[in-house]
């Protein structure tokens, strides 16, 4: 029981991460600085900066690009404007969304003065951490770091299962000790506290399923954005140094 309790956790707990670790076939492997002024791409093929209005920078040279060029350029940036600030502020709603499903099973089955709580909240402001790592929020726009993905995504497996322990001991201590409280033998506060524990799973279960779906397509709008600006990529590329 004490596993499959741990198991409920951890799903709802790691959801947001889950989504975002979707198997999407694209893998991002440049650097992206979006500005007002500008959006940057620093990676595999070089340096490439373009303007709001189309105009094209590669490895610090302009471009003399045909106004299908530019209108093409246009695309891609306003593509990255729209979809990476939209990954980041919906990763968080996710994780928002986790911290509290979790918290109202807590509150319902073990009680709203539960330290639960608390160590759900700062999970999620660690798990925001590490999303802030990938995609950094500046004051001027945002930074994407592709090669802080991987460091993020086992930073945020280990907090969850760090939390994960301290989580589960602390509901098996709180419900142990209000069984106690409430009067009886110790087989009896044994059987009350591995009931309510039972209780605890069966809801976090019933939630998970809840929302399974909407994680998993959270997770499939993720990748095709990410697919949609690489292919944008690829294509403005292609089509320059074909002139």
């Amino acid at each position: 029981m004490l596993r499959r309790t741990l198991i409920a956790f951890s799903l709802l707990a790691s959801a947001a991460s889950q989504a975002a670790d979707y198997n999407c076939s694209v893998t991002p492997n440049d650097d992206i600085f979006m500005t007002p002024e500008s959006v940057q791409v620093i990676g595999r093929s070089g340096d490439l900066v373009i303007t709001p209005n189309g105009d094209i920078t590669l490895n610090g040279k302009n471009i003399a690009a045909t106004e299908a060029q530019k209108q093409q350029a246009i695309r891609y940036q306003s593509a990255i404007r729209n979809d990476l600030p939209w990954i980041k502020q919906e990763s968080e709603k996710k994780l928002a969304t986790s911290r509290e499903t979790v918290d109202k099973v807590v509150v319902k089955v073990i009680g709203s003065d539960s330290n639960v709580r608390k160590r759900l909240t700062k999970l999620e402001k660690d798990l925001n951490s590490q999303i802030n790592q990938i995609i950094e929020t500046r004051p001027n726009g945002y930074a994407f770091h592709h090669e802080a993905m991987k460091n993020a995504e086992a930073k945020g497996k280990q907090l969850v299962n760090e939390s994960l322990g301290g989580i589960l001991q602390d509901s098996i201590n709180e419900m142990g000790r209000k069984q106690l409280l409430s009067g009886g033998d110790a087989n009896q506060a044994l059987q009350g506290m591995l009931g309510n524990l039972g209780g605890l799973q069966q809801e976090l279960e019933t939630e998970w399923k809840k929302q399974e779906k909407s994680f998993q397509l959270f997770g499939v709008q993720v990748c095709s954005k990410v697919t949609g600006i690489e292919q944008q990529r690829v294509s403005l590329l292609n089509s320059i140094k074909a002139k």
